[in-house]
């Protein structure tokens, strides 16, 4: 664990809903935020920004499209009235309006599609400022290695990096985990890691809308700006299982996946199902599984089994020879907001946090996964580390005016880009 991780105590104390004195206090200087992506998790991570310090002034903001800015901007204001500073000249519309967010802020926060993401991270830091990162950190290995450098130039230049796999920040989490550390459920020997649920966030098409924008506003539905469910939503639970390994990462991936129900323009082009097998050099495996279909059975979960027990993480549960139950099983998940807490009292206190270990090592994990169920193939963790294998278009290419790289067919349905046993990626 970082350093970060806390006493046992000071877990259950945190998880039970006590918060220590003075960790949301009004804080004398501001500190300027901007947000690159108004959508809803961008907009949320500005809420948690704000609620981890009352410092912070939310002054700039950038998004394909000006309405969902002005949005973002109007429900922000209505909650935090005294913390958002955004002018309408501070409205940054378009694929370049990221670079005008990091030239008014000091901290960036970053929550568009995740194409994007490796490329202004590492802008921002060169340009010196602080940044979070939402999940998936990338969507391929050349935009992992990308990451990796951004993370490295940070530390150099004394810069936090705050990664949005909240798990890590969650203190009941912590403390399950710590105990099975411990040894409370024995030597882990296989992982149960699902996520099963309805397609997330569709967007219908507005009118007078180039098919690249469309495509950026609807951009969990296509490959090649989210990298489809495995990294977009299994990444959390894989990270949760690389923890578990004591940040091992796995040797090997083979898996499955395709699109056998979805039908219709606005689920764009990726699959809806997928399942993966990951095995680390000690020969514990991960089963991995991720659906995104209406009207089917749903869970996330993230189970360790152990040679004395097991352990039910997301529920704060372990059984077998040790039989114990976390006091704030029931309680709301605060890690969406103490990871901004801990962004911004590194700040404060001139103690960066970096996690770029972590973010580099799950991401590559989760990208490693939906290559080996896009091509059917075994991929190892030495040959997709190496690879400089990307979904095109680079996403410096990416600007108006250009093709995307997936249409539409006569139907108005999108062909599915990729075909098990066939297609070869790397």
């Amino acid at each position: 664990m970082d350093k970060q991780v806390s006493s046992r105590r000071e877990f259950l104390r945190s998880s039970a809903g006590w918060v220590p004195l003075g960790l949301f206090a009004a804080a004398s200087d501001t500190i300027r935020v901007g947000v690159i992506g108004c959508g809803g998790r961008g907009t949320a991570a500005a809420m948690n920004a704000m609620n981890a310090d009352k410092g912070v002034r939310i002054v700039a903001m950038a998004d394909i499209r000006r309405d969902r800015m002005e949005e973002s901007r109007a429900e922000l204001r209505l909650k935090y009235p005294g913390q958002v500073e955004v002018r309408d000249d501070h409205l940054f519309a378009g694929f370049d309006g990221y670079r005008h967010v990091i030239e008014a802020s000091q901290v960036v926060i970053i929550a568009n599609a995740a194409k994007f993401h490796p490329m202004q991270m590492k802008a921002a830091i060169e340009a010196g400022r602080h940044v979070f990162v939402e999940k998936p950190h990338a969507i391929d290995p050349a935009g992992v290695k990308v990451v990796r450098e951004a993370c490295e130039l940070a530390r150099k230049k004394g810069l936090s990096v705050v990664s949005g796999l909240q798990s890590r920040y969650h203190p009941g989490y912590r403390e399950t985990l710590e105990r099975v550390h411990d040894g409370a459920i024995g030597d882990i020997v296989a992982i149960q890691e699902t996520w099963l649920r309805a397609p997330y966030v569709l967007r219908e098409r507005v009118p007078g809308v180039s098919e690249l924008e469309h495509q950026a506003a609807n951009q969990y539905h296509f490959h090649w700006l989210s990298g489809d469910d495995v990294p977009q939503t299994l990444i959390h639970n894989l990270d949760r299982s690389r923890w578990a390994m004591r940040e091992a990462s796995p040797v090997r991936a083979w898996g499955m996946g395709g699109r056998s129900t979805l039908r219709g323009e606005i689920y764009g082009n990726v699959f809806d199902h997928h399942a993966v097998v990951y095995e680390f050099a000690n020969g514990v495996r991960i089963y991995a599984y991720c659906r995104t279909i209406d009207n089917c059975y749903n869970e996330n979960s993230s189970l360790l089994i152990g040679t004395k027990g097991r352990c039910d993480l997301l529920r704060l549960r372990i059984t077998g020879e040790t039989e114990w139950q976390h006091p704030g099983a029931t309680s709301k998940n605060p890690a969406y907001d103490l990871e901004h807490v801990a962004l911004f009292e590194s700040i404060r206190s001139g103690k960066p946090v970096n996690n770029g270990d972590y973010m580099v090592a799950s991401t590559l994990t989760a990208v490693m996964g939906q290559i080996a169920c896009y091509s059917g193939k075994e991929i190892t963790w030495d040959q997709v580390s190496a690879s400089d294998f990307y979904y095109p278009p680079k996403p410096e290419e990416v600007r108006p005016g250009i093709e995307p790289p997936v249409k539409p067919g006569p139907d108005g349905i999108y062909p599915v880009p990729f075909t098990p046993g066939i297609s070869r990626l790397l």
